[in-house]
């Protein structure tokens, strides 16, 4: 059992402010705030050339871009309470091949939380979120960024530990058997989504696992909306918004519109050319300050903006919402009240 070192910045606000450059009351409001992070792709890193998530790591060859944007040591300085810690999937492997990956690498990382009990907790819920940050532990949601980890056979998502995962990305940066990604790289046009990912989809519903619409094609995107369970929130837990900045990656104001109108969240995410300089939390003006949320994709092979480039600098965000003139109310729905709302609306309180 290991307990991580830390500087704890809830004993000098103004000195973290005065670190930041920005107001003392910025940091007052965020760590005041449920912090939540819909998509953190750290653990990939461990995966691919052992990086240690317990060791405080710099900011790597690139000085804060591709990796090593988070870590436990900074994620807990930080202040994040919470974030959905994603196991990403190798389309190269066959169906088989990823399912078998998909049962080694969630009982790795499961071992990984393990290590730090004391200080992060793996959560399915509000209730647990919620035992979690009275703990004062940050709370560990699980997802899973490709559905093809689990396309080998109908019942395959049932190698799912009990309700462990929150959400499941249908399609990554490849099509697969679910469904035409987002990609320009992709071969073909935009089918869409097929048959066997719309039954995907009514599987993911049973299980009431969210539906997470990022990279999906344009078609597959209403294909999917058209099928999901109308009682269920979708999300988009990644991405920009094609109105502040025209890119492949980002939602147009119609499919803003279709995840707001089941009452879900898209989680703006931090990789500068999607943003192309404008101010995060950007979705709000288009669909109202109830559906925008902060998903990162930290260690994600993003370039972050030069200001913050890792999540230490966090922070800054709440600065430039006030800087706006935007609410506390509205802030903190952003930072994480609007995703917390989802989950309850998903699986209960």
């Amino acid at each position: 059992m290991t307990r991580l070192a830390f500087t704890d910045h809830r004993r000098d606000p103004a000195g973290w402010a005065k670190q930041l450059d920005i107001s003392q009351g910025a940091i007052e409001l965020y760590l005041e705030s449920d912090v939540l992070d819909l998509h953190v792709d750290s653990f990939i890193w461990d995966r691919v050339f052992g990086y240690d998530l317990t060791k405080r790591h710099g900011l790597g060859l690139f000085k804060g871009a591709f990796y090593s944007q988070v870590d436990f040591p900074r994620m807990l300085e930080a202040q994040l309470t919470g974030a959905i810690w994603v196991i990403t999937t190798n389309p190269t492997r066959s169906a088989k091949s990823r399912e078998r990956a998909f049962v080694k690498n969630i009982q790795r990382l499961q071992a990984w939380f393990a290590k730090v009990p004391e200080q992060f907790q793996l959560v399915k819920n509000i209730s647990e979120y919620r035992a979690a940050r009275a703990a004062g532990k940050h709370a560990a949601f699980v997802g899973i960024q490709g559905g093809n980890a689990l396309d080998y056979k109908p019942d395959s998502l049932d190698l799912i530990p009990k309700d462990l995962v929150l959400r499941i990305t249908l399609v990554h940066l490849s099509s697969s058997t679910l469904g035409v990604t987002s990609s320009p790289m992709k071969a073909g046009g935009d089918t869409g989504l097929t048959h066997a990912g719309a039954e995907y989809i009514r599987r993911l519903n049973a299980k009431r696992i969210f539906v997470d619409l990022a990279h999906i094609s344009r078609k597959g995107f209403f294909d999917a909306v058209e099928v999901h369970d109308k009682s269920q929130p979708l999300i988009v837990t990644h991405t920009g918004v094609d109105a502040v900045h025209q890119h492949w990656r980002n939602l147009t104001d119609p499919q803003l519109k279709a995840i707001a109108d089941t009452g879900g969240t898209i989680g703006v995410m931090y990789q500068s050319s999607f943003l192309d300089g404008s101010t995060f939390g950007c979705p709000a003006s288009a669909i109202g300050e109830d559906h925008a949320s902060l998903g990162s994709d930290w260690d994600g092979a993003i370039t972050p903006p030069k200001d913050m480039k890792s999540c230490l600098e966090l922070p800054k965000l709440v600065q430039l919402m006030l800087d706006r003139g935007w609410s506390d109310t509205r802030i903190k729905k952003i930072l994480g009240g609007n995703f917390l709302r989802t989950v309850a609306d998903l699986r209960g309180s």
